[in-house]
């Protein structure tokens, strides 16, 4: 699952900067951020260090910010930061009572992370909520639901594609404990994010100095 999605998430980088015009690039992209999502609700559900786990993940939000900005959003947060704030609520939820206040804590922290903007904005945490609190086919509806609001709100077309591993989420277990169960070495997963926006921050700029 792990090399899944960091194999993913970099073609589909490397499709936004060098091949905007073939779609399929992005389109395979699509499958990597379901899966940091669900990484995110499985990291939070297992750690026996919370603020730890936050920690690092700040620590890998604040070196990939300078990269993320040079290579691919010059005025936005990295997606790192939109999973630190989907643990830092997920922390929250879970000290709060049923009823209202949750649901309006939800909209208000929503509302924030398309401001401010955090990359996939309320889009990313309201995913990791589903992945969360979701069961099986619930999951995959409630996902599909998510995404043709975003279609008919922002015409994201392509995000339908993220539905896939959703889909081996919530109807293969038996092949989802396989990919689960191939791991790469920590380092090179908390890494890698940072690691390959650096890589692609020199390359964008050494082709600008070029030109």
């Amino acid at each position: 699952m792990q090399l899944i999605a960091m194999l993913t998430m970099l073609i589909d980088h490397i499709g936004l900067l060098f091949f905007p015009e073939n779609v399929i690039w992005r389109v395979i992209g699509r499958i990597a951020f379901p899966l940091y999502a669900y990484a995110i609700v499985q990291g939070y559900l297992h750690t026996s260090n919370f603020k730890r786990y936050a920690a690092r993940l700040l620590l890998i939000a604040l070196i990939s910010q300078i990269p993320y900005q040079l290579a691919l959003v010059p005025d936005g947060l990295n997606v790192v930061a939109t999973l630190l704030a989907a643990l830092i609520m997920l922390r929250l939820l879970d000290g709060m009572k049923p009823g209202p206040l949750p649901v309006l804590f939800i909209a208000a922290v929503c509302l924030l992370m398309e401001i401010l903007p955090f990359d996939y904005g309320a889009y990313g945490l309201l995913l990791v909520l589903i992945f969360r609190y979701a069961r099986s086919a619930e999951m995959l509806l409630m996902h599909l639901l998510l995404n043709l609001v975003y279609l008919l709100a922002y015409g994201w077309v392509i995000q339908m594609f993220s539905l896939l591993p959703t889909l081996v989420i919530a109807f293969g277990p038996g092949i989802w404990r396989k990919l689960e169960n191939r791991r790469v070495p920590s380092w090179l997963w908390r890494s890698f994010y940072p690691a390959h926006l650096f890589v692609l921050a020199f390359i964008v700029y050494g082709m600008r100095m070029w030109q």
